[in-house]
């Protein structure tokens, strides 16, 4: 019960230092911060990009959130600069509330990791 408190807690800081930073201080969602993080990972902040390849952004971070649970491995950077990862294992089958905060858990953890929340 306290572990989910702290990551709620977590998570309506990250959202709020987010979408203040981001977003003029309208709520960021799930999708939207986790296609930042795909941003981010990629490393090329100065483009635009197309539908597709906003999805391929979202698959970039949600590959990178979900490495130290052993979903994920990196393999190979393309000669486009993308990064490619491969599938250890298959995800469990979760309902969407559970997906939710697996997500949001990873979240968090990544950016604790990176010193952006405690």
């Amino acid at each position: 019960m306290v572990k989910d408190e702290q990551l709620k807690a977590r998570w309506v800081v990250l959202v709020k230092k987010l979408s203040h930073q981001f977003a003029d201080g309208a709520n960021l969602d799930l999708d939207a911060i986790i296609y930042l993080i795909g941003l981010q990972e990629l490393g090329q902040l100065d483009r635009k990009y197309k539908k597709d390849q906003k999805l391929d952004l979202m698959h970039i971070a949600i590959c990178k959130l979900l490495m130290p649970y052993g979903y994920y491995e990196f393999d190979y950077i393309d000669e486009d600069g993308w990064p490619h990862y491969k599938t250890l294992c298959e995800l469990p089958h979760l309902k969407p509330g559970e997906q939710s905060v697996l997500m949001k858990e990873a979240i968090v953890n990544y950016f604790v990791k990176t010193a952006y929340i405690r």
